[in-house]
């Protein structure tokens, strides 16, 4: 199942021409590309999937989508052992595809 999966946005800046962040999945850190939310900026949060934000949501609608999640047991895919999710959301970043974070 392919998931798009919230986290908070840390850190924006540019790489090759491309709005890139740094997001926070629950104490995970990863690189996200921003071309599809050029309006993302720190402290929001972005619906992550593949290394793309898709959509800008409210940190409410990130808690609701985690508090779904678990209640499905679907987040081992963020990488079992390496997300600690505590009872309030917080946030990780996404890798590129080289698995740089």
């Amino acid at each position: 199942m392919c998931l798009g999966i919230p986290g908070e946005v840390i850190e924006t800046y540019t790489e090759h021409d491309m709005s890139m962040a740094k997001v926070d999945f629950g104490g995970v850190y990863k690189r996200v590309c921003l071309q599809h939310t050029p309006d993302a900026k720190v402290g929001d949060f972005v619906i992550v999937h593949v290394g793309f934000s898709l959509q800008v949501i409210d940190a409410i609608e990130a808690e609701q989508v985690f508090r779904f999640l678990r209640q499905m047991d679907d987040l081992q895919e963020l990488h079992a052992g390496e997300i600690a999710l505590p009872g309030h959301f917080a946030a990780v970043t996404c890798e590129s595809r080289e698995g740089e974070t």
